[in-house]
Order: C-alpha cells, then sequence, then structure tokens
C-alpha cells in the first residue's frame, strides 16, 4: 500500500517510527514536508498529504499533530478526502468500513506509539464495507459539490 504520511512538530517523532515500521512491512511510504521538528503549522501538512491522497498518489494518509483535530479539520477541505480523527482500534475499523475514510488522523499528545502504530494497522486492514453505507458516501460527495445531500435518492 502507498502510505503519505504528515506531521506537525508534536507529531514528528511518532511519525518517523511509523513510516520505518510500515516501511519494513513492505508498505511505500512518504513522509511529506518537513519533517525536522521545527514548529510548523498543522494545515500545511494536512494539505500535502490529503493532496497526494486525493490525487490518488497514494492510498492511504496518516496525519499526527497535538490531537488529530486540527489535521482533520484541515485535511478535510480538500474535495475527495475524508479524513478521521481516530483514537482507538475501532474507530479506525469504523472509520474504513463505514466511511471508507481515507486520511487518518491521530493525536501525539494523547496516544502512545504502540496504539498509534495499531491503529494504523487496523485502518491498513479494513476494507470499506460498501452496501447501505455507499449512499452515505454519496451524499458526502453532493455536499463537496454544495447541493444537499437530501438530493441523492437511491
Amino acid at each position: 500500500m502507498k502510505i503519505a504520511l504528515g506531521a506537525d512538530h508534536r507529531g514528528v517523532a511518532a511519525i518517523k517510527l511509523l513510516a520505518e515500521k510500515l516501511g519494513r512491512e513492505g508498505h511505500t511510504v512518504e513522509i511529506v514536508g518537513d519533517s525536522s521538528g521545527q514548529p510548523c503549522d498543522y494545515p500545511e501538512p494536512a494539505f500535502r498529504v490529503a493532496s497526494k491522497v486525493a490525487s490518488g498518489a497514494s492510498d492511504l494518509g496518516v496525519l499526527i499533530c497535538g490531537t488529530g483535530v486540527g489535521m482533520s479539520i484541515a485535511a478535510n477541505k480538500v474535495k475527495g478526502v475524508r479524513a478521521a480523527n481516530v483514537h482507538d482500534e475501532l474507530t479506525a475499523q469504523l472509520s474504513r468500513s463505514h466511511n471508507d475514510a481515507n486520511v487518518m488522523c491521530l493525536s501525539a499528545d494523547l496516544l502512545g506509539q504502540r496504539l498509534i502504530e495499531k491503529i494504523v494497522e487496523e485502518a491498513i486492514a479494513t476494507p470499506f464495507s460498501g452496501g447501505r453505507h455507499t449512499r452515505r458516501l454519496e451524499k458526502i460527495g453532493a455536499i463537496e459539490q454544495g447541493k444537499d445531500p437530501a438530493s441523492v435518492k437511491d
């Protein structure tokens, strides 16, 4: 799987360790943006990773900041991105199976490295389940186009 990773200064240590682990497992991994650990504004790595995912250059994105909230808000501004702020394996699994989330946003401050890695493992392993959830994604697409989601019919 091609995975784009990004972090602000609070998540840079975690993203580097995650990149090493995913690389050892055979994934194609790219840390997008500055990973020097110098202070940076989270919208910049969020945009870069989300753009990679939206363009199809990456299959999955992972963003890490202090809480994951800012990254999620910023990444969701990129059309075609469904970024989820996840905090455990269950939210990772449900965000992928129900929402077809393509960017995982995680907290460097609230999650340990082991849990971060387990969350990403779950995200990678979980496919979109389709079915009734497909209609809901179509409604999200309608919102992206400035339309009322109620206009989407079965």
